[in-house]
């Protein structure tokens, strides 16, 4: 046991695989154990780097893994599979947690930083919105899809379907029985219940954001709200792991994918990588900044209205979101407040001159 340098564990609900290596890269144990005696062996092993992919409860496993005194990494699980012997062909937990102690060794390996309580605490807001704003979603297209069997077309919108739901589904001159209206008004009863536990999270993001140092200065920024800001806190664990805006841009998928060789560049579509939901806030504020960018006179708003007249709006949109990641990671970063007319030094021009 004093041998082991590096320990990877393949994470599951009952048993968790583990596979050590020593100082010179040899195989020291591999071995399963069941999430009961997990800690209590770990506690008995001397202090060593412990790596596990960034998955369920990869978070949790390592606070408690780090108060033992270990050094713990997460691994995003798109870098371990290249170390699976076998490829996507051959699959189990002892390859998975040898790959990963494998992943783990490699010099110029990236990790994920382990979230606080804290931040995962705000992050369960934030799902749970998310969660039930799809289930409104789904039911709303379900009201509208079975008033439509019967006749009754009703206008797209999510507002204007609330102000005329019941007075359709009441309405005696179409085809709907005493049964088919009283589910739909459950359906009505379930939307409205879905409202308020919305809103109740939305009180409870907007309180955070309000209270966090951090969140509030995102929040200078035109297009990042009370819902971005505080996303981008609890998500981002520390701005500096990126040495520089663009690398946090492309942790959220927002850089033009490459596909580029022999000294040529090719680049395509955005890649879409990374957090999708934190990526969907920012593109909801780079429209809400590009729709008033004409009504502003800061450097930064007349940099979009003449982008968005040069290359369109759908490609302004992409490059807007891209700003705003990159103006968060400096806002986060360097704990400086945000200015629509900050000019970025040149300093070949001062050379030059």
């Amino acid at each position: 046991m004093e041998q082991i340098m590096r320990v990877g564990v393949d994470l599951a609900k009952n048993v968790m695989q583990i596979h050590a290596v020593d100082r010179s890269e040899h195989v020291v144990i591999r071995k399963a154990v069941r999430r009961e005696h997990f800690l209590s062996w770990f506690a008995n092993l001397q202090p060593c780097l412990v790596a596990m992919e960034a998955c369920s409860a990869a978070h949790y496993w390592a606070r408690k893994l780090h108060a033992l005194g270990h050094q713990v990494r997460l691994i995003p699980p798109q870098f371990v599979a290249p170390y699976r012997k076998g490829g996507a062909q051959t699959k189990n937990d002892a390859q998975d947690a040898e790959a990963i102690c494998e992943a783990a060794g490699r010099p110029n390996m990236r990790f994920v930083p382990v979230k606080s309580p804290a931040q995962q605490n705000v992050l369960v807001l934030h799902r749970m919105r998310t969660g039930f704003v799809e289930e409104r979603t789904a039911l709303v297209n379900r009201l509208r899809g079975l008033l439509g069997e019967f006749g009754v077309f009703l206008p797209q919108g999510i507002h204007r379907l609330r102000k005329q739901l019941v007075e359709h589904i009441e309405d005696g001159s179409n085809e709907l029985n005493g049964p088919a209206r009283q589910a739909l008004m459950r359906g009505w009863t379930q939307w409205q219940a879905l409202d308020e536990e919305i809103t109740w999270l939305d009180r409870q993001i907007s309180d955070h954001a309000n209270h966090d140092p951090q969140a509030q200065r995102c929040m200078e920024v035109c297009g990042v709200g009370q819902l971005t800001a505080s996303a981008t806190v609890a998500t981002v664990v520390d701005a500096q792991q990126f040495r520089n805006g663009r690398q946090m841009a492309a942790w959220l998928g927002i850089v033009p994918k490459q596909n580029s060789s022999g000294g040529k560049q090719r680049l395509g579509r955005i890649t879409r990588q990374g957090n999708d939901y934190l990526r969907t806030l920012l593109f909801q504020g780079a429209r809400s900044a590009v729709l008033t960018a004409p009504r502003r006179n800061d450097r930064l708003s007349r940099w979009i209205v003449q982008l968005k007249a040069r290359v369109g709006y759908s490609r302004t949109l992409v490059a807007v979101a891209n700003k705003h990641a990159r103006i968060l990671w400096a806002v986060l970063a360097k704990g400086e407040h945000f200015d629509p007319s900050h000019a970025p030094a040149r300093h070949g021009g001062a050379a030059g001159a």
